[in-house]
């Protein structure tokens, strides 16, 4: 960059610690554009919330009771990102909508429901209403769990109640295995190859060397995995090709205000059972110190758990919270649309300027930083992953089907209710302890930092992620950026006027077709 531009654009050292002392938010700053040789779809979203967990794109969904429950988290694990499941629920639900994600699609299903040769046909369909299992043929195995038959649907059926298993299976010696130990490195492909060698066959049992029931692939399943790594954004998933999930868990305090730790380490640890990928310490005030016991808590216990934990604003918050064991740390203080915390506490920082004070600390620290709040359009998180690791959505996504909120028809258009967690009804229905307010105590008055609102229908998670993933992709290419790494070291700022915000937009012009 010559003399002259960088006069006028400055890289972020320069620009937000220049002498104004005010703080900016995304449509105060533009990029300026540079020399590139890259194409938007040659551009790679790859990121890491810590040396363990990686996505593909960088884009999480909030931890808002409108926002993430596992329909949700499915899909944002499905187009490489990842949901926080919120915590506004009873603990068991929460354990139930996490393991809902991990087991969504199976690679291997390494504990497939089984049934034993003694066994009637009436106990197998007592079996299927009561676990609402899905498929319909079971491995039989012993009390060894030795491989001895497969149990067909076409025989579990109300005419044949009174036949034993044993009577109605098919024979191992008819029945389609593979060595645990000739999976490979890939057993997805190994799976696949299978199942192309052995056309009308959609179930492969895996055994050991005793002939032990290992688990099993299903045709269905197999397809669908193939299908996403010809996708454009692959999948995110772990190590045994589940999909990647978060949970987010409160300070859950006792009667007398301390940290309730067993409860804390009991909900984390059946989190962790269910193969959880990260743990999402979550309040509007993570500088604090129940939130620092907190992390440092679940730290202590799970030492190779994920933990993001938030919100902060400075510099100091984040190594704060990296000290006391975070991997990631979510920033930003009401910038969010439904939050009010800005107008009813005063406090909280405008978001690019927090992204750059916590971006410092974050690098010295060695942890990730989450961009918080505050994201109304692909622009802002082209801007936002100058400074940050990763992007958390809420608004975008509140008005997507697979969103929990209530769906509300208005004047023939369909809307779908969207709160901030420090609303008054988020608050009663439990998130009080994300404001640092006692739930039971319901006759105490306290200050609501969140509204309720309505979202327009915007279609599905699919179709604005996409978008979303593209605007960063343009974003990428206008700085010559082939990832997001070389986004941030090619970035170079501008403060623009109010009047360059409006020359931003559409302007003086009528328009019939929204880029929806």
């Amino acid at each position: 960059m010559n003399e002259m531009d960088t006069q006028w654009f400055k890289k972020a050292k320069h620009f937000f610690t220049s002498p104004q002392n005010f703080g900016v938010t995304f449509d105060d700053v533009s990029l300026a554009t540079l020399y590139s040789d890259i194409l938007p779809a040659e551009t790679n979203l790859e990121t890491k919330l810590s040396e363990e967990l990686s996505l593909n794109i960088p884009i999480i969904s909030s931890d808002m009771d409108t926002i993430t429950e596992s329909e949700m988290a499915i899909q944002m694990a499905l187009l490489g990102g990842m949901g926080i499941i919120h915590y506004n629920m009873p603990e068991r639900e929460q354990i139930k909508e996490v393991a809902r994600v991990k087991n969504n699609v199976h690679g291997l299903i390494q504990d497939p429901i089984k049934v034993y040769p003694d066994w009637l046909i009436g106990d197998v369909l007592e079996l299927l209403d009561k676990k609402n299992y899905q498929f319909r043929s079971f491995p039989v195995v012993d009390n060894n769990n030795k491989l001895l038959g497969l149990l067909s649907g076409r025989v579990v059926k109300e005419r044949y109640r009174n036949k034993t298993v044993s009577k109605a299976m098919t024979p191992r010696s008819q029945v389609f295995t593979i060595l645990e130990s000739n999976l490979g490195n890939d057993p997805i492909e190994s799976a696949d190859q299978f199942f192309n060698q052995h056309l009308g066959i959609n179930k492969l049992l895996v055994v050991n060397q005793e002939d032990c029931l290992k688990g099993l692939f299903t045709l269905s399943d197999i397809e669908q995995i193939m299908q996403e790594h010809k996708a454009h954004f692959k999948p995110a998933r772990d190590s045994d090709f589940r999909l990647r999930c978060a949970a987010a868990i409160s300070v859950i305090r006792k009667k007398d205000g301390s940290i309730d730790s067993k409860r804390i380490l009991d909900q984390v640890g059946n989190l962790s059972n269910e193969g959880v990928d990260a743990i999402a310490i979550s309040t509007a005030h993570g500088f604090s110190k129940g939130v620092g016991e907190t992390v440092a808590l679940i730290r202590s216990s799970f030492r190779e758990l994920n933990l993001i934990a938030g919100n902060v604003t400075s510099a100091d918050g984040v190594s704060f919270l990296a000290e006391a064991g975070a991997n990631a740390i979510k920033v930003g203080q009401g910038p969010g649309s439904i939050c009010t915390t800005r107008q009813v506490a005063g406090v909280g920082i405008p978001q690019l300027t927090a992204l750059y004070a916590s971006s410092i600390a974050a690098k010295n620290k060695g942890v990730r930083i989450i961009a918080d709040g505050g994201l109304a359009k692909s622009g802002d998180l082209v801007k936002a992953l100058t400074l940050a690791d990763c992007t958390l959505c809420g608004s975008l996504l509140a008005g997507c089907r697979e969103a929990p909120g209530a769906i509300i028809e208005i004047e023939g258009k369909s809307y779908k209710q969207y709160r901030g967690m420090g609303s008054l009804a988020a608050m009663s229905a439990g998130s009080a302890a994300r404001y640092g307010h006692n739930a039971n105590n319901k006759n105490r008055k306290v200050a609501a930092e969140g509204i309720e609102a309505l979202k327009e229908i915007s279609g599905s998670v699919d179709e604005v992620i996409r978008n979303l993933c593209a605007g960063i992709q343009a974003g990428m290419g206008y700085l010559g950026a082939s990832d997001l790494q070389e986004l941030k070291e090619k970035a170079h700022y501008i403060r623009v006027s109010p009047a360059s915000q409006k020359e931003s937009a559409p302007h003086d012009v009528i328009q019939i077709k929204s880029n929806d």
